[in-house]
């Protein structure tokens, strides 16, 4: 199998629907030989019952504790028998799925580039000039990460191949946030990363309206030092907003 896209959930029943509808509607998984599997991390909603109907697998979290992203996303991989996996957001939306998974296919399948990743915006219908003007500024940065050297992916959407995934042992579970800029430097020290600025993703608002952009910039920054500097995350547990 050529493709295994990874999506951990945690009462996702509002948005999820959207996207997998997005994947089954494009027939993504006939055309590029992908399968789709949902990583649950202990959902009390309705996301289980979406799951079962557009996922071909489905894991569970079974344990009495709260489960961390990085572990729901191992867990997805545990299962996936894809070359390549494709980590998104419960709550993001392709802008072209189609072009997305051609772009993928043309340009990173056979490349030397170990990881991909693109742009991530604020869905269209609700977004206001500040996310115009932030998401601009913060998509060039992560971009600029990439090509000098540091390494930078927003969880919305990571790409790596699964040799590289498991050379690597994945994400590291003992980082409730930031994990996914761990990864991508760790990964960026070995190899390039393809950041492909002419695709993207749409994210929802909703932890930029509750908190403001300065509050979950700060967030962001204090976790990354955390794990730079201190291989750990600052945050014990990441806030689930819904």
């Amino acid at each position: 199998m050529k493709y295994s896209i990874i999506i951990p959930t945690l009462n996702e029943e509002k948005l999820l629907p959207k996207l997998l509808e997005q994947i089954r509607s494009s027939k993504i998984k006939e055309k590029y030989d992908a399968e789709l599997i949902i990583s649950d991390g202990g959902s009390t909603d309705s996301t289980l019952q979406i799951a079962e109907e557009y996922a071909d697998k489905v894991v569970l979290h079974c344990e009495n504790r709260r489960q961390n992203i990085a572990e729901g996303r191992n867990l997805g991989v545990n299962e996936a028998k894809g070359d390549i996996l494709i980590f998104l957001g419960a709550d993001v939306l392709f802008n072209d799925v189609s072009a997305f998974f051609q772009i993928l296919n043309d340009r990173f399948e056979k490349s030397h580039f170990l990881a991909m990743t693109c742009d991530v915006k604020i869905f269209p219908e609700e977004e206001i000039w500040k996310d115009k003007i932030f998401h601009k500024l913060l998509n060039t940065y992560f971009y600029l990460l990439n090509v000098f050297g540091v390494g930078m992916g927003r969880g919305e959407c990571q790409i790596i191949r699964k040799k590289v995934f498991q050379d690597f042992n994945g994400y590291n579970t003992k980082l409730a946030a930031g994990e996914d800029f761990d990864l991508f430097k760790r990964v960026r020290k070995k190899g390039e990363i393809l950041y492909a600025r002419d695709l993207c993703v749409y994210e929802s608002p909703r932890r930029y309206r509750k908190y403001g952009y300065l509050n979950v910039c700060k967030s962001w920054f204090i976790n990354a030092y955390y794990v730079i500097f201190k291989k750990r995350s600052m945050d014990q547990e990441w806030e689930q907003i819904r």
